[in-house]
């Protein structure tokens, strides 16, 4: 049997029109784990950070910066490597990340083992690449998206256009590369997170932003259900009522029987 070559995508145009949608601040991130360093060195353009650094900061320089980065095991510390796809996980790992962790973020070296037990990994890879979706080279594994919790409610509200589903999402704590991009690696469906204190401290993320993690096969139909959303006049940004006012007259434009129930 003849194999199919998969289609061709064009990220730079969707991720116009979502950043159209949505009025995202930053663009939606392209992120791919590599078997090989050698890979790397195939991407037009990429830059290989030449310093130790926080997996966070790789979001922030291709969304922020437009830059494409480079990672490999050299450049991560054990925690961020183990999670994000660049280490495996070893004795010697959890032992310093549950007596670290008892020391910050939990009572005991038990409390912070009851987190190790539960969050998902990206499996062991030699690299990994980050990239400005809307320029990306590489077919991306996950895609970041960086927004308000309005905007976030609107981008899941498109998922759930069409093929509805009821969207689960969690909270390890401290550590939401698991929460997102690894529970989407993982799992294949969307995943938002709270970002954590080492996005913010170290990836400039800032306080009124969330992170939704996107397979990158849904990235279309999330952009169709927007723009269906917009068709029926529901949108960003969300125009304020406020609590004073007597809603039925926006309510009855949208519901028109909304009082006779």
């Amino acid at each position: 049997m003849e194999k199919k070559e998969a289609p061709v995508v064009d990220w730079a145009k969707l991720t116009q029109e979502m950043e159209c949608l949505l009025r995202l601040k930053t663009s939606p991130v392209a992120y791919k784990r590599l078997e090989k360093v050698e890979e790397l060195d195939k991407i037009p353009d990429v830059m290989r950070l030449n310093r130790k650094a926080s997996f966070c900061q790789a979001p922030a320089l291709a969304r922020m910066g437009g830059m494409i980065v480079g990672l490999t095991r050299d450049n991560l510390g054990e925690r961020c490597a183990r999670i994000c796809g660049l280490a495996a996980t070893s004795e010697k790992e959890v032992s310093w990340e549950a007596t670290a962790f008892a020391n910050t973020w939990f009572a005991t070296t038990e409390e912070a083992s009851k987190q190790m037990a539960v969050y998902p990994l990206v499996p062991p890879g030699e690299a990994i690449v980050l990239a400005p979706l809307g320029s990306v080279k590489f077919a991306p594994d996950v895609i970041l998206i960086y927004g308000n919790p309005a905007q976030m409610m609107l981008l899941m509200n498109g998922l759930q256009f069409k093929d509805y589903e009821r969207f689960q999402f969690f909270f390890i704590g401290e550590g939401s590369c698991a929460d997102g991009l690894a529970q989407c690696y993982t799992t294949g469906k969307p995943a938002l997170a709270i970002p954590c204190m080492g996005e913010r401290a170290f990836g400039t993320v800032t306080e009124d932003e969330m992170v939704l993690a996107l397979p990158p096969g849904m990235m279309a139909k999330a952009v169709e259900g927007l723009q269906a959303l917009r068709e029926r006049r529901i949108g960003y940004p969300i125009m304020y009522l406020g609590p004073l006012c007597d809603p039925s007259v926006v309510l009855t434009q949208i519901y028109p029987d909304w009082y006779s129930h």
